[in-house]
């Protein structure tokens, strides 16, 4: 993957990472206060100093807009998070949850969950097994169809929509369960509330992954030069590449579990990441996280104003932006113009 020009000192990256970290927070304050009933920077910083949970204000910051909110963040931190993963693992720049079908995978696992009414840890759990089934089954696939960048995309393609199907096939027989929604299958957050048990593990777990994608920098850049460059370095390579697979695996599983299928965050913010600070992953991480995180947050917020009192899950807003920069990627990589 191509550096920044030697420019781009350390100095101007921790700007740009500051920036982004100020955009995150406004969105995420934005996120709060913006709604079908407004509440005023006051009326948030009392509820938050309070606790009050009795008055109306107090009602929709706790049980409503604080969840939602956190849903979002964390949702968006942790899909670019595992895009930027998969992307340097697998070589390939257009390696995304849900292109290669590591969304699909969580799905099919929550909704097995959601059959048999489970939730919290338990959700969690399934949701990262899933996701890395499904992350191991693109993996054998590509290694069975050729190693070139586009059958492991193609492989993942063919492998999300056949997980979508058994998904599809079990919300048939069981129409009752909560995960039957449009906004799962597209991917939204109008469901998150704090109740139910299903947000709040999965937020730790993406925290914890991606402190762990920026501790294990170093050797996610070492495995992103090649197999052979890794091994003379003296990388253990297949331990690394699967406990990073394993890793994305983690951070898309916890996402879908309270937000559904979201798209295309873990194709276009890691791309804007390097952009912005390059290819060190001790950079381009927490640049993800940050941008990732503001993203999903405004889109969701753009999905609760534009067409109210009427909503759309946000998936719809990220896969209006989403579709089209794929489909130049995938035309410049047709192009031989991507080095990843």
């Amino acid at each position: 993957m191509r550096d920044l020009p030697a420019s781009f000192s350390d100095k101007r990256r921790g700007l740009l990472m500051a920036g982004a970290l100020l955009c995150m927070l406004a969105a995420g304050l934005l996120s709060l206060a913006l709604g079908a009933v407004p509440l005023s920077p006051a009326q948030i910083w009392q509820s938050l100093l309070t606790g009050d949970r009795t008055s109306a204000a107090g009602r929709i910051f706790w049980y409503s807009r604080l969840p939602r909110t956190a849903a979002c963040l964390a949702a968006g931190a942790g899909l670019a998070t595992a895009g930027c993963i998969l992307q340097s693992v697998l070589a390939n720049p257009l390696a995304a949850p849900n292109i290669i079908g590591v969304n699909a995978g969580a799905g099919l696992a929550v909704t097995v969950c959601c059959v048999f009414s489970a939730a919290g840890w338990v959700m969690s759990g399934a949701a990262f097994l899933g996701a890395l089934a499904a992350v191991v089954l693109v993996s054998c696939l590509g290694r069975l169809t050729g190693a070139s960048r586009l059958t492991v995309v193609l492989s993942g393609v063919a492998v999300n929509a056949l997980l979508n199907a058994v998904s599809e096939t079990l919300r048939a027989f069981f129409p009752d369960t909560a995960m039957s929604s449009v906004d799962f299958r597209v991917g939204g957050f109008s469901g998150v509330t704090g109740a139910g048990g299903r947000l709040w593990p999965a937020v730790v777990v993406i925290l914890a992954g991606i402190l762990l994608a920026f501790l294990l920098s170093n050797e996610l850049d070492v495995l992103s030069m090649g197999e052979t460059t890794a091994h003379g370095l003296g990388l253990p390579v297949r331990r690394f590449r699967v406990l990073l697979l394993a890793l994305s695996a983690l951070l898309a599983g916890a996402s879908v579990s309270f937000c559904g299928l979201l798209g295309f965050v873990g194709l276009i913010v890691p791309h804007l990441g390097r952009t912005l600070v390059g290819a060190d992953s001790r950079w381009l991480i927490p640049m993800s996280a940050l941008c990732g995180a503001a993203l999903t947050a405004l889109c969701d917020l753009a999905a609760r104003l534009l067409f109210a009192p009427y909503e759309l899950p946000a998936g719809i807003f990220l896969a209006f932006l989403g579709v089209p920069f794929f489909l130049v990627l995938l035309i410049r990589q047709r192009g031989g113009r991507i080095h990843a």
